[in-house]
């Protein structure tokens, strides 16, 4: 990566900081692993579930400095399980996560006009605007990409890995089309952050195998001078993360 490149800055990062995105975006992952897991094995109690699911959603929103922090963080965490539901249900087949379109519910049903209209404006910025929140993008990109790749690695045979291999490699170049400035960034954080699971993990041949195919789909996909940039700048954040290793040990 031209090492005088920089960002964009994030004219949203005033209102909320990037821990507290980087924190919409793991709380949107843990969030919609219980809803996964209630889905597989749904109880009698599933409303009061997704009750106070949404109750302790909301009282972190309201912990927001004021009405615009408000609405920004219960925008990420929208935006959050919305990305979760859509990548899953691509990769899984899912029609429809009911229990997630019952939390989202009833996180947006309580907004009044205006609180709605903030919401809808916020919203709008997150998706139109590539600098917008976006740590809170990147860790939710990695943390969706990380999920479905060791979702792969633990399949039982080729066949039932490849539709994961297919759906990581359209949510990547989806990313790279809808971001045609940040994109990148995002898929080369996503490439690191495998190449770093397959060092650190036990991965077996069916993860390794999927990793190169996704490798190669991208290489193939993109104009080689932009798979070139990704691929270097995720072997740079590869490397640090390996001499930082070393260090600890």
């Amino acid at each position: 990566m031209n090492q005088e490149y920089l960002p964009p800055a994030d004219p949203l990062a005033s209102i909320v900081a990037p821990e507290t995105q980087r924190l919409a975006a793991r709380m949107s992952q843990d969030i919609f692993t219980g809803i996964l897991h209630r889905l597989v094995s749904p109880g009698a109690d599933d409303e009061r579930s997704l009750d106070d699911i949404a109750r302790r959603c909301q009282q972190w929103v309201q912990a927001g400095d004021d009405e615009c922090a408000r609405s920004l963080r219960l925008v990420l965490l929208v935006a959050g399980l919305d990305q979760w539901g859509l990548a899953y249900s691509q990769a899984f087949g899912l029609n429809a996560i009911p229990a997630l379109s019952g939390l989202l519910g009833k996180l947006r049903n309580p907004l009044d006009p205006v609180a709605d209209s903030r919401f809808q404006r916020y919203h709008a910025q997150l998706e139109q605007d590539e600098a917008t929140a976006i740590d809170f993008k990147i860790d939710l990109r990695r943390g969706i990409h990380l999920a479905l790749w060791h979702a792969m690695s633990a399949c039982d045979d080729d066949a039932a890995a490849e539709p994961l291999v297919r759906t990581l490699g359209s949510l990547l170049l989806a990313l790279e089309k809808q971001m045609p400035e940040l994109g990148w960034r995002l898929v080369a954080d996503a490439l690191a952050s495998l190449q770093v699971a397959l060092l650190a993990g036990d991965v077996g041949e069916i993860g390794q195998r999927g990793t190169q195919q996704l490798f190669s789909a991208l290489r193939h996909a993109l104009p080689a001078e932009r798979y070139r940039l990704i691929l270097a700048t995720s072997a740079q954040a590869v490397l640090a993360w390996q001499q930082a290793r070393r260090q600890g040990e």
